[in-house]
């Protein structure tokens, strides 16, 4: 005879609303609505990685909504305290918000919170320019919940020449996101850049590559690097950051190494002189730009032969 306690187990208890609802209702519920709804019922997705400026494009956004509406709907998910949350399209609705108009054409879906994920990386990244650090914690995001859906490990294993990624997971992520499981892997290291460091990538000031490396150093070390890069006027060479990678690992990156290596001049910084002979190079004042090198050059010989000419002057008068 079963005990009752495991009787007990065996029975499912439905809700109050699931005992009385249809599966035309339940089926109502999944099916897409669209809907005109206030902007202060929508709330933005948390930790939303696509990043939302008021450029000169959001300009061109808030006329165009102003005089056409909105072409697109965005899309929200349901919320159990009768609000909505923003899957995508967080700049539209910031347009609407400028534009001073309360409601916005929205597509109304019942997602869970992976499934929004899901949709909004894949919408997004359908944009004609998505900066490093969005694509970065969008696939991020997109991956975990990936494994999440599928019941796979969350723990990040990444190794940096042929990252240790699920193989299902990655697979599934590099051929929807058309990357490389690799690139997916640099792109996620990023985010382990601090917001300074992380800039200066999107501004297209350090590569990927460096970026990854950097990406190993402390939160201060990043920091100093930081500082470092601003008083040298230069980004770190892929080699650099390798050593500062290797001296962090060693315990022995301090602010006065890192402002040592930044000071090196590395070969694609040397400006090539433009004079053939290095005697010539050699004999221009270091404090000379190279850009005024010929122009200095010119002025001289034309100093020496005013010298040469007054020279023999003198000596014709002497005799």
């Amino acid at each position: 005879m079963a005990k009752k306690q495991d009787f007990d187990k065996d029975i499912h208890l439905s809700s109050f609303d699931d005992l009385f609802q249809t599966d035309e209702s339940r089926e109502d519920m999944k099916r897409e609505k669209l809907m005109d709804i206030p902007i202060s019922r929508i709330q933005d997705f948390p930790e939303h990685p696509y990043k939302v400026k008021d450029d000169e494009n959001m300009v061109e956004l808030v006329e165009s909504v102003k005089t056409r509406g909105l072409i697109q709907p965005v899309l929200v998910r349901t919320l159990d305290n009768g609000m909505y949350e923003m899957v995508s399209g967080h700049r539209r609705k910031r347009a609407f918000e400028i534009a001073g108009i309360e409601k916005i054409p929205a597509r109304v879906q019942n997602l869970t919170k992976d499934e929004a994920i899901l949709s909004m990386v894949d919408s997004n990244l359908q944009r004609d320019e998505i900066l490093p650090s969005e694509k970065a914690f969008a696939f991020k995001m997109r991956l975990e919940a990936m494994k999440r859906q599928a019941g796979r490990p969350s723990k990040n294993n990444y190794s940096p020449v042929a990252n240790n990624l699920p193989k299902t997971s990655s697979a599934e992520l590099a051929e929807a996101v058309g990357e490389s499981k690799d690139q997916i892997y640099r792109y996620i290291r990023l985010t382990n850049l601090v917001p300074a460091m992380l800039d200066l990538v999107d501004d297209k000031k350090i590569a990927m590559r460096p970026a990854v490396e950097i990406s190993y150093l402390t939160p201060e070390e990043q920091l100093n690097l930081a500082d470092a890069i601003d008083a040298e006027q230069c980004t770190p060479s892929h080699d650099q950051t390798l050593r500062m990678k290797r001296f962090s690992q060693e315990g022995k990156l301090t602010k006065e190494a890192i402002e040592a290596i930044m000071s090196e001049e590395k070969p694609n910084q040397r400006e090539k002189s433009p004079f053939r002979d290095s005697r010539i190079s050699k004999a221009i004042p270091k404090a000379i730009p190279k850009e005024q090198q010929c122009e200095f050059v010119i002025k001289a010989i034309e100093h020496y032969t005013l010298f040469l000419q007054r020279s023999r002057n003198r000596d014709r008068g002497a005799r």
